[in-house]
């Protein structure tokens, strides 16, 4: 099963305008992956409307978020069933910092139809850190029968390598999110102990063009974990 489960759809203020639900879909499809998930800042809004277009072109789709916590750590949060979103999305819009976002600055914050009509525009920033911990922010995840996985961990900007140093010792994930494949050795030699978590090499796609080709799939244990029903 061919997948990415890291793209940004215009919700995102840092996505292009362009990344809608059936641009999204597919690109992906034309790519030839047959699972995805959307994840955008904070905000799980766009999701149904994803999930609904996915269906349509006989895409599997993973309802997912990527958190921003106090430490300004990302966290991947997927979910296999949508009646799981709307406690997550009253959690997140709780916590958020309710400052205006500044679409000249920081980018629009687009919510979509199924034909890709922009329905409405986001008002506050999702741009910023959520008033949670990372150990907070992993409780809620798993509350609401939701997987973490820590994104991006090693030389991005908010990986926790980047703004922690390290992997606090029996941190409660189910997976990391490495952007290439090779980092994948340089994990389970630093952190052996996570011999059997998932890795996942996604493609954090804020343009069409990012979107990942069919070329990585998920392991067994992984499919098992993540998306097996």
């Amino acid at each position: 099963m061919f997948y990415d489960l890291h793209i940004h759809s215009g919700l995102s203020p840092c996505a292009d305008d362009d990344m809608s639900p059936q641009n999204i879909i597919q690109m992906a499809k034309i790519k030839g992956l047959d699972l995805i998930s959307i994840c955008d800042h904070n905000s799980l809004r766009q999701q149904a409307i994803c999930a609904k277009v996915a269906k349509q072109h006989h895409l599997n789709y993973l309802y997912g978020v990527e958190i921003q916590t106090k430490e300004e750590v990302h966290v991947l949060a997927y979910f296999r069933d949508e009646a799981d979103l709307p406690e997550m999305q009253a959690w997140l819009s709780h916590v958020q910092m309710k400052v205006m976002n500044r679409s000249n600055f920081f980018g629009h914050q687009y919510l979509y139809d199924k034909e890709d009509n922009i329905i409405e525009e986001e008002k506050l920033a999702l741009i910023f850190s959520l008033n949670a911990s990372l150990e907070e922010t992993l409780d809620k995840i798993h509350t609401h029968h939701g997987l973490a996985v820590l994104a991006h961990i090693y030389g991005r900007k908010n990986g926790i390598m980047t703004q922690l140093g390290f992997i606090p010792k029996g941190l409660p994930i189910d997976g990391v999110e490495l952007v290439h494949e090779e980092e994948i050795d340089r994990f389970l030699k630093e952190y052996p102990t996570y011999v059997d978590l998932p890795c996942f090499v996604n493609s954090d796609a804020h343009t069409l063009s990012d979107i990942h080709e069919a070329s990585l799939a998920l392991t067994p244990g992984a499919q098992k974990r993540f998306w097996a029903k």
